[in-house]
């Protein structure tokens, strides 16, 4: 499996740490990143990572910014991302099973063990592909697609 990861400057450190941990699980990672503490414009970052899940040159996406809202809102405005901000392992186990989401975004100032915990969760559970859940995303596709 093969995941992307982005961040601002903010994110820098901790997008570091979640790469050498994805690695060392055996997971292949495509970094977009910045790779610098100098303040960058997330956006353009976030757009390298939804065109990459876009493309499906990876399966999932990781976007870190201070709070992971900004990155959020832009990985939103690609075509075909479903990105959940996400604070917890709930709501990291939650996006993927009800809202069958393909990148999450995170604040930098998250702890580093709960973040590499609901990482995990996010790119190990499966969309419960019910009809209910289906039937509500499509609601959203469609939302994207004819506002």
């Amino acid at each position: 499996m093969k995941i992307g990861i982005t961040s601002d400057h903010r994110g820098v450190y901790l997008k570091s740490s979640l790469i050498e941990y994805l690695e060392h699980a055996g997971y292949k990672v495509v970094n977009y990143g910045t790779d610098t503490s100098e303040s960058v414009d997330f956006p353009k970052y976030a757009l390298k990572l939804g065109k990459g899940v876009k493309k499906k040159s990876v399966d999932y996406g990781i976007a870190i910014c201070g709070t992971g809202i900004g990155m959020s809102i832009a990985l939103n405005k690609v075509d075909g991302i479903y990105c959940a901000k996400i604070s917890n392992i709930s709501e990291a186990v939650l996006c993927r099973k009800h809202n069958n989401a393909n990148v999450v975004a995170i604040s930098a100032d998250i702890n580093e063990e709960l973040a590499k915990s609901m990482i995990e969760k996010f790119i190990t559970t499966a969309f419960l592909n019910e009809e209910k859940y289906i039937r509500r995303n499509d609601m959203i596709k469609d939302i994207e697609e004819n506002g």
